[in-house]
Parts: C-alpha cells; sequence; structure tokens
C-alpha cells in the first residue's frame, strides 16, 4: 500500500481515528486528574464532546460520496454514515443519561466514558464492514466494552451475574459466528463481501450452513428470539444508565449490520434466509409481547420490549428490498429516540432511600410529576405504535415493506402481537395515571435526565412535522444497500 493510498483509506476513517485516539487520550488522562469523581466528570464531559463531533464529522462526510479503505474491508456509504451518525448521538445520549446516577451511586470512574467510546468505536467499524473479518473486529471491540459495561458495579451481586451471563452466552454467539464465517469462506474462497455476493448467486450447501450460522450469532446482538435469553437478566442486573446504552446504540448498529450482512453479500440468497429472518420475527414479536405481560421489575418489561420491536423490525427485513432496508432505517431511529427518553424517567424512579424498579411504585406519578408522568406515556405509546405518535410510522413503513413484498399474513401477525404489547404499556400508564401513590414522593431528577426526557416526550408527537424529512434521509441511506 502506498502511502497516497494509506492517506486516502485514513481520510475515510476519520470519526474510528477520532473515537481510538480520544479513548487512549481520555484513558491516560484519567490516571493523572486529582480526584475520582473529578477525573469522571471531565472525561465524561470531554466524550460526549468526542461523540457529537463525530457525529458531526459523520453528517460532513456524507455528501462526499464514501469509498471503500483497506481493500474493501471498510465501506463508507450514506447508509453507514446515516447509521453512525444516530449511533453516536445515541451513546452521547447514554453518557448524560449516566452523569448523575454514577455520582450518587459511587460509581462514577472515568473508565465508564472510555469503555463507552470504545464500545462506540466498534459499533462504527461493525456499521462500515465490508469484511468478514472487519465486521468479527468491530463486533468483538464492542461486545468485550459491553461485558464489562454490565458488571460495571462491582459490589453488586447483580451486576456481577448480568456481566457473567453476557459474557458466557456472548462468547457463545461468537462462536457461531465464527463457525458460520469459516463456513462462508470455505465455500465462498473469500471473506470479502464482494466476493461472496458472487457466490451467492449459486450457493452451495455448504454456503447455506454458512449463512445460518452468521445469522444465528448476528440475532444474538439484537436480542432476537430465541437467541434472547440473556436480555432480561442483563438489563434488570446492570447499572440503568448501561442498560440504557444497551437498548440503543448498540442495538441499531447491530440491526444495521446484519441488514448489510444480508442484502450485500447474501443478497442472491434471499430465499434462503427470509424463512429465518421470518421465524426469528415471529418468535421475538411472540415471545416479546407475552414476556413482558407478566413482568414485575420496569426494566425486565423493557427488555422484553425490546424484543418484541427487534421482532417487528425483522418483518421488514424480511422483505429483502430496498424499501424494507430504509424502513427498517427509520424504525430503528425512532425506537432509539423513545427508549432513550424512557429510559430517563426509570432513571428518574428515585426517592429518599435509593432508586426503585417496580412497576408499582409508578404508580401515582402523574399527582406527583405530571410532567414526567405526560412525557412518559407519549414514550411508551411511541415505542407500542400508537397512531397519531411518531413510531407509528415506524411500523407502518416496515409492515408497508413487509406488504409490498407479498408477506400479508406476517403483517397481520404483527399486528395482532402488536395489539397485544400495547396492553402491557397500558397496565404501566394504568399505575401512573389512576392508580394511588405507594410510597414517597420522587426527588427531582436531575436537570440532564428531566431535558433528555420531556425532549424525546416532546419529539413524540413533533417528529410528525419531521417525517417527510427523515423519510428523505433514509431513503437516500437505503439506497445505498437496496436489493
Amino acid at each position: 500500500m502506498t502511502g497516497s493510498m494509506l492517506l486516502a483509506d485514513l481520510s475515510l476513517i476519520v470519526p474510528e481515528l477520532i473515537l481510538a485516539v480520544g479513548a487512549m487520550a481520555l484513558l491516560l488522562a484519567g490516571v493523572f486528574i486529582k480526584g475520582e469523581e473529578t477525573a469522571a466528570r471531565l472525561v465524561s464531559l470531554a466524550s460526549m464532546g468526542l461523540l457529537v463531533l463525530c457525529a458531526g464529522v459523520a453528517v460532513f462526510l456524507a455528501p462526499q460520496g464514501g469509498g471503500t479503505a483497506f481493500y474493501g474491508a471498510f465501506v463508507l456509504d450514506s447508509f453507514s454514515l446515516y447509521a453512525k451518525a444516530v449511533v453516536y448521538l445515541a451513546a452521547a445520549i447514554a453518557l448524560v443519561l449516566a452523569g448523575h446516577y454514577l455520582r450518587t451511586e459511587r460509581l462514577a470512574r472515568f473508565e465508564f466514558p472510555v469503555l463507552i467510546l470504545l464500545a462506540t468505536l466498534g459499533m462504527s467499524v461493525m456499521v462500515s464492514a465490508g469484511d468478514l473479518i472487519a465486521l468479527y473486529l468491530g463486533l468483538e471491540l464492542q461486545s468485550l466494552a459491553l461485558y464489562i459495561l454490565a458488571a460495571f458495579n462491582r459490589d453488586s451481586l447483580r451486576a456481577s451475574e448480568a456481566g457473567l451471563k453476557y459474557f458466557v452466552l456472548g462468547a457463545l454467539s461468537s462462536g457461531l459466528l465464527l463457525y458460520g464465517a469459516s463456513l462462508v469462506y470455505g465455500f465462498a474462497g473469500s471473506t470479502e463481501f464482494g466476493a461472496i455476493a458472487l457466490a451467492a448467486e449459486n450457493p452451495s450447501v455448504g454456503l447455506i450452513f454458512g449463512l445460518v450460522f452468521v445469522v444465528s450469532g448476528l440475532a444474538f446482538k439484537i436480542s432476537a428470539a430465541p437467541f434472547h435469553m440473556w436480555t432480561p437478566d442483563v438489563y434488570e442486573g446492570a447499572p440503568t444508565p448501561v442498560a440504557a446504552f444497551f437498548a440503543t446504540a448498540p442495538k441499531l448498529a447491530a440491526m444495521v449490520l446484519l441488514i448489510r450482512v444480508l442484502m450485500e453479500p447474501f443478497g442472491a440468497m434471499a430465499d434462503q434466509w427470509q424463512q429465518i429472518t421470518i421465524i426469528l420475527a415471529i418468535l421475538s414479536m411472540g415471545i416479546g409481547a407475552l414476556g413482558a405481560l407478566l413482568q414485575t421489575n420496569i426494566k425486565r418489561l423493557m427488555a422484553y420490549s425490546s424484543i418484541g420491536n427487534m421482532g417487528y423490525a425483522l418483518v421488514g427485513l424480511s422483505a429483502a428490498s430496498e424499501a424494507a432496508v430504509w424502513a427498517v432505517l427509520l424504525y430503528m431511529t425512532l425506537y432509539v429516540i423513545g427508549v432513550a427518553g424512557a429510559f430517563g424517567v426509570i432513571l428518574s424512579m428515585r426517592r429518599a432511600e435509593g432508586m426503585v424498579e417496580r412497576i408499582e411504585d409508578l404508580a401515582g406519578l402523574s399527582k406527583s410529576r405530571p410532567g414526567l408522568a405526560l412525557a412518559f406515556t407519549g414514550l411508551l405509546l411511541s415505542i407500542g405504535g400508537m397512531p397519531f405518535l411518531v413510531g407509528f410510522f415506524g411500523k407502518l413503513f416496515v409492515f408497508y415493506a413487509a406488504v409490498q413484498a407479498g408477506l400479508v399474513w406476517l403483517v397481520v401477525l404483527a399486528g395482532i402481537f402488536s395489539t397485544v404489547s400495547i396492553a402491557y404499556y397500558l397496565m404501566i400508564l394504568k399505575r401512573v395515571w389512576f392508580d394511588e401513590p405507594t410510597g414517597g414522593e420522587f426527588l427531582n431528577p436531575p436537570a440532564s435526565v428531566a431535558v433528555i426526557t420531556r425532549v424525546t416526550g416532546i419529539a413524540t408527537v413533533g417528529l410528525l412535522l419531521l417525517v417527510p424529512f427523515m423519510l428523505t434521509r433514509v431513503i437516500e441511506a437505503g439506497s445505498a444497500i437496496g436489493g
């Protein structure tokens, strides 16, 4: 590789370079800053600045046309740039939500924002992967940071258990993915997506088996059933800001990676993988909807909600069309906004004696915190896809893509499960608006959390005005992948 080629390649990975160098620099800076809490606060602020800067760079690079780097291992196109901008902003929001919680729970350590940066770096590589090796490097960089974040509260038995479960099951999923990748390499003769796409035009049995294992490994990362077992326990056991992070940026990045893998190297095998995504979608929607009805812990309920919502995204992806790509991208963007705000409300569930997580503890929230209750109502109903809220359009376009592909029966089934899911959101809202308070009043949430909660709550209605603009952006991004 000549110097000019190297410079050209490096110019395409500017956000990744900023994150990598920034994470290492902040790790060193945190060691020398006096005072643990001061170091945590300064490193966290710098990390937020880096993430916002990277989002700006991604937006700036979008009109430049993109390209490939490192012999096709890294792909920069409108699809990856859109995903990166959303991932960076979601990670920054997670850091904003985490600040007060970590200080109150005496978990404020500078390693936390550094781990967020490293996980985000992994996601950034994932969404631009053009090669199975680059895919695995990004996925594992993200995963290793997330394992540590899940067990960040070392003094909590629940957090340690969550981290261990996530690590063990994550190692299993990595094994599935690697085995699938080795089969794909063996039968396609290459790890590069373009070469795999040529082999997929006339697939062998071995290539089909490799595809199944690769999809199984990636299904774990989006917590699609039946690879969802880790999700409720990890959401419940991990610190609440960590659960908020898990539910937003990594979900979006993993779904974007799944879209790229299925639509680019395996696009010619759509008839094969459609059967897998349809089964995953049905199982995820069913287990998510029915499992959530039985929960008493709000974080576990959000875990089952995320499982169900990944099912709806897979309904759209099963269409295997260009419309499917932009519809899922829009759906995931709106889902991230709603979930970030919902976790802001969960982080506001603090009384004098500490954090509470039971759904019954939300009783009477409308009487003590009417603004918070109103925002929570809009956020939950938007996540559930209630008409006249922005989340409804996410589901509408996902279902539109599936109907366009002739999957009407799957959309009808998704509609039934969606109706069931509204039931558990209404169960929470019944507590919020009609039940009498069962404990002391919630303390005033920190300003940062309150702002995120209210802004996202308003966005569930306000973004209706921006849906045409968002549609233009996601259709443009989706056209880089479309089948």
